[in-house]
């Protein structure tokens, strides 16, 4: 049906009162965001009556279609499949910076749009601005070379990568209208299809350093993701995966990225281990580089023993502008913290829960993470050597270390830490992959 006449304020009363606006009129509302046909006052609207109300999977099919289509859509002449994994965020996840090297190695190409930390999650971009000369803002034509010869570059969203987005993503900020599963749906796949996706796998995170805290948003979530993309055309599937203590036994950018290459030399968080190892695995099997998860799983254990892994992350942080001996001499480009001190247990028992929210809100209070937009990131603040849940401590033993930049922060942050600890006679059991999900379930 032909749309002589496109009225914002009619479309906003649909969606307001439940309807189904058409795919055309969607598209037209989001072409305005870019043209300034949409104004403001509209755009607010629209994420209001979103919030309220909601919208059926059609339409957030075309609304991310939309969005995707509103900047560049990255196209893909290569000999492998073009894969791609998104988390939805936590505490110590820096799975990313493993396991694009990891697919990539088992002969995946990776082009990862990767964002800034958001509340007390870090981001994977913010780790990256941690190594010397790693350029994360790197152009089109550098991307696509990196993505080409090593197989995988992950860089920061460009201006030209779904731009609809970046300005109702500020407008939701500014609304009170984040936490929409329809707007968080579009937002994230927005930018990723605009990568030009073969096949895209999801770590859902669930639990108290999560975005979703119980299993029932989670799925939500997921259900959401996986029913769009795939409805959009991109082969998707998902793991819901433990957030209710950090990933890494580290927490803080470039303590993460000292954690991901000790990793590759052998030195490996178990659960990190695992939680990398099934993704990148379901990758594999979604771009048919394996028949089935245990083919992968195999792939994947290969590639992190014979060393390419870590070969193809080398590689990539010098195509990137970052040195090229960063795995060799990883001291010589990570400035230590000014205050480096054990943090102790006053106490005997086990480990048996520990807050992830507030151990990431005590990196942001070391200048790890964000209070504004435009803050500057202190990259070498954090923690390590974080006792998981399950720990036997005896007093005085070290729960972890901090990594500071002033007393009175180190101060402020340890207290935050000791707070995010209980201890106990026992700990619970704590599933780490809590659920796969496809499109069937």
């Amino acid at each position: 049906m032909e749309h002589s006449t496109f009225l914002p304020q009619e479309f906003l009363r649909q969606i307001r009162d439940g309807e189904k606006p058409s795919a055309a009129d969607i598209r037209i509302f989001v072409d305005g965001i870019g043209t300034g046909a949409t104004s403001k006052a509209q755009i607010g609207a629209f994420a209001m009556a979103v919030y309220k109300t909601g919208l059926g999977k059609d339409e957030i099919v075309a609304l991310t279609k939309a969005m995707r289509d509103s900047g560049d859509v990255m196209t893909w002449d290569l000999p492998g499949p073009v894969l791609d994994k998104h988390s939805t965020g936590g505490v110590g996840d820096n799975v990313s910076l493993l396991l694009g090297p990891v697919v990539a190695a088992c002969g995946g190409y990776v082009p990862m749009i990767s964002g800034q930390g958001l509340g007390h999650t870090g981001g994977t971009l913010d780790k990256f601005t941690a190594i010397p000369g790693y350029d994360v803002n790197a152009d089109n034509v550098l991307f696509r070379r990196t993505v080409k010869e090593i197989g995988c570059a992950i860089i920061g969203q460009t201006g030209a990568l779904a731009p609809a987005d970046k300005v109702l993503y500020a407008t939701r900020s500014a609304t009170a209208t984040v936490d929409s599963v329809p707007l968080i749906t579009a937002s994230i796949l927005a930018k990723k299809l605009a990568e030009g996706l073969d096949g895209l796998v999801l770590d859902i995170k669930c639990g108290n350093g999560a975005m979703m805290t119980d299993l029932g948003q989670a799925e939500t979530l997921a259900n959401s993701l996986i029913s769009v993309a795939n409805g959009a055309g991109v082969k998707t599937s998902g793991l819901i995966t433990d957030m209710n203590q950090p990933l890494a036994s580290a927490a803080g950018n470039a303590l993460e990225v000292r954690n991901v290459i000790d990793h590759f030399a052998g030195k490996r968080d178990a659960r990190l281990h695992e939680v990398t190892c099934a993704l990148s695995a379901e990758m594999l099997v979604s771009g048919g580089l394996a028949n089935d998860i245990d083919v992968a799983r195999a792939k994947v254990d290969e590639v992190f023993a014979n060393g390419k892994a870590a070969e193809v992350f080398a590689h990539m942080v010098s195509a990137l502008g970052g040195p090229n001996d960063l795995l060799q001499n990883p001291d010589k480009y990570f400035p230590a913290a000014p205050i480096i001190k054990d943090i102790k247990a006053t106490k005997p028992g086990i480990v048996s829960t520990i807050d992830s929210r507030a151990i990431g809100m005590a990196v942001i209070v070391m200048g790890g993470g964000r209070k504004r937009p435009d803050d500057e990131i202190d990259t070498r603040v954090g923690f390590d050597c974080i006792a998981p849940i399950g720990t036997k401590i005896e007093k005085n033993d070290v729960l972890a270390r901090i990594h500071g930049a002033t007393q009175d922060q180190a101060g402020e942050a340890g207290q935050m830490f000791m707070g995010a600890y209980t201890l106990s006679d026992a700990a619970p059991e704590n599933p780490l992959i809590i659920k796969r999900m496809d499109e069937n379930i």
